[in-house]
């Protein structure tokens, strides 16, 4: 027997703008609930206690313009944000700081998120019309989602196209990839989530495209173990799949208009894993879905 799918456990409001991207971070290494980060279409990034559902600060510095990618760096305290104002910013929070500590401009207008690699050396991708060399350290691979449908592989320090794919038939609104299995995950404007697969001769290959009803996919994450991926839907339902199989496990129904972004919780207790959808009904509904996965 099918089981219905949860109600959320509770929702976000208060932001007055649209929920245009969401990061957690757990604030310590033992079991505790988790900090939520929130950007919206109104430049302002809130900082959540999921504990209180209460905002601890508001961080404002993109000029109104709105804030689609979001990201701490190792600690909490740190905490770097891309808007539309073409600016990517490195905020300090410490002691109950919100100030801006670094700025890096960017020159491409697009839709393409930042990637952050934590290693020593913060590796960052960002987008540009030209591309830098890492000053030092090993080269990491980087895969890249692009407007013409296509899903490309790089090596990073010899700037090598090294394998391409095509994906879809609209551009990449967003992807994931499982280094564990060498599998990843893009989603589009269609209504195909494509699957595909990186071999030992480091060759992208198309596995499988998973129709869902409506079109419209605006993001896409897998859950740090791996078992589950969620996906945020123009149609304002969010989508859980089996990662191994990508069968469907459930359909979330709760926002009045298109979801944005989904984020998982990065907790090391299973059943305390949150999943946190963000809306253009300006609101962040939360998700314990554990038990039905």
């Amino acid at each position: 027997m099918t089981l219905a799918p949860p109600d959320p456990k509770f929702d976000l409001r208060g932001i007055g703008a649209e929920v245009s991207s969401l990061h957690f971070h757990c604030r310590f290494h033992k079991p505790c609930p988790p900090l939520l980060f929130s950007g919206s279409s109104s430049g302002l990034v809130h900082v959540w206690n999921v504990s209180t559902r209460r905002t601890e600060t508001v961080l404002n510095g993109h000029d109104g313009k709105s804030v689609y990618w979001i990201h701490t760096l190792n600690s909490k305290d740190c905490l770097m944000s891309q808007g539309r104002d073409l600016q990517i910013h490195t905020w300090n929070l410490a002691e109950g700081r919100n100030e801006v500590t670094d700025s890096i401009a960017v020159d491409s207008v697009g839709f393409c998120k930042c990637s952050l690699l934590n290693n020593e050396n913060c590796l960052l991708a960002m987008p540009g019309k030209e591309s830098s060399q890492p000053k030092s350290g090993s080269s990491p691979l980087l895969i890249v989602g692009y407007e013409d449908g296509s899903v490309v592989l790089w090596h990073v320090l010899e700037q090598k196209l090294m394998s391409r794919i095509m994906c879809h038939k609209e551009p990449v609104m967003s992807l994931d990839f499982d280094c564990m299995n060498a599998k990843g995950v893009s989603g589009s404007s269609e209504k195909i989530l494509s699957v595909w697969t990186l071999d030992e001769q480091q060759n992208l290959k198309t596995c499988k495209a998973q129709e869902i009803i409506n079109p419209g996919i605006a993001d896409v994450t897998l859950r740090q173990d791996r078992k589950i991926l969620a996906t945020a839907g123009w149609d304002s339902r969010v989508r859980i799949f089996g990662w191994k199989k990508m069968k469907p496990l459930a359909v979330l129904q709760y926002h009045s208009a298109s979801v944005h972004c989904v984020a998982f919780s990065d907790h090391i207790i299973p059943e305390d894993r949150l999943l946190a959808a963000g809306s253009k009904d300006h609101r962040i509904s939360i998700w314990t879905i554990y038990s039905q996965t």
